[in-house]
């Protein structure tokens, strides 16, 4: 199609081959086949390196209906889109969700999306897990940054520990394989990743950390909770041996084996180790708001054309428009000197 020509001439842009039908190829060749849809900006938690205590939410009647978030998802799915999660937020609080996704689930039946999963704080995960199976969700990240009911109280402010393990007691039992996300927090948690690891393996769970991201402001300094997994890794090295292998799930963590536990680590490292250069993502807001990066703020408005018409035409090229500005990268920075968070929006927002 010509917008992918037109794309490839311009200046510093890589040769981009003309898409196919069912393609959305961005102005550096890369194929968009991930689609997060952030569900709602609400939370139950209050995580400190993630929102304010006291957050000013999106009034409900601005955000898109349930039915509106299916098509705009079934719009992605039918540009080439291959795998969906549902974020937050924590997207199991949004009223009705199970209506979303038991729909988006159709596109599994059919062959046209390969996974269709979420992203979890775990505090619903009791109430919904058989449910989320049946729709055929078999693989869901729960965000857990601590095993000390006490440090978890502190670090989401409003959580409940037994609720969180209650729900992963309850996805597991229901055959969906649960991936723990820990966000690496020096002096918070950066004494207990080796035995969280060695707990999240010894129950048939990968683990993934993270590198806390410059997004939105928050109470306290990013600068003092800023961890490079650099120096995680080569202090979990001492203990373990770890072993690089190409294993992929479709985000950005590069994952080694622990040969000890026989268990899977990834690690997201968007500051010591940009992970641009394979992005396959964009991000959805459940305002439909399209950003085509986690660290920039352009942004594509995809409500205006999705009500503008019944039919997708508009929303289609308005899609097309947007993959043509995606970026080749951010520039997430934490230093004392860079006192502003890289994007203003908070992670629950854009969907983590």
């Amino acid at each position: 199609m010509a917008i992918a020509r037109d794309i490839a001439d311009r200046p510093g842009a890589a040769t981009v081959p003309v898409r196919q039908a069912g393609e959305m190829i961005d102005p550096f060749g890369r194929a968009i086949t991930y689609l997060r849809i952030s569900v709602t900006d609400r939370c139950d938690f209050r995580c400190v390196y993630c929102m304010a205590e006291n957050m000013t939410f999106l009034p409900k009647r601005d955000l898109l209906t349930l039915e509106e978030l299916d098509r705009l998802a079934t719009t992605f799915v039918e540009k080439g889109v291959r795998k969906l999660r549902l974020t937050g937020g924590e997207p199991l609080v949004r009223r009705n969700i199970m209506h979303l996704i038991r729909s988006l689930s159709r596109h599994l039946g059919t062959g046209a999306l390969d996974e269709l999963t979420i992203t979890t704080n775990g505090s619903q995960l009791e109430r919904f897990a058989a449910e989320l199976a049946d729709c055929g969700v078999k693989r869901i990240n729960v965000s857990l940054d601590t095993l000390n009911p006490d440090k978890f109280k502190e670090i989401t402010r409003w959580g409940n520990f037994a609720k969180v393990m209650a729900g992963i007691d309850a996805a597991q039992a229901a055959g969906i394989r649960v991936k723990l996300n820990a966000v690496a927090l020096k002096g918070f948690n950066d004494d207990e990743i080796p035995s969280m690891l060695e707990w999240a393996h010894g129950r048939g769970m990968d683990m993934t950390l993270i590198e806390t991201m410059p997004l939105g402001e928050i109470d306290g300094d990013r600068t003092d909770q800023y961890l490079p997994l650099s120096a995680v890794r080569a202090g979990l090295s001492e203990r373990f041996t770890l072993t690089d292998i190409p294993y992929k799930t479709g985000g950005p963590a590069r994952y080694v084996e622990v040969e000890e536990t026989g268990g899977r680590l990834g690690f997201i490292t968007p500051l010591t180790h940009n992970f641009c250069e394979s992005c396959n993502r964009v991000r959805l807001t459940c305002t439909g708001t399209l950003y085509m990066c986690l660290g920039q703020e352009d942004a594509a408005d995809l409500r205006t054309p999705l009500r503008a018409s019944e039919g997708n035409e508009l929303l289609s090229n308005a899609i097309d428009e947007a993959i043509g500005r995606k970026p080749e990268g951010h520039d997430f920075i934490i230093d004392r000197e860079t006192r502003k968070p890289a994007v203003s929006r908070h992670m629950s927002v854009t969907g983590g």
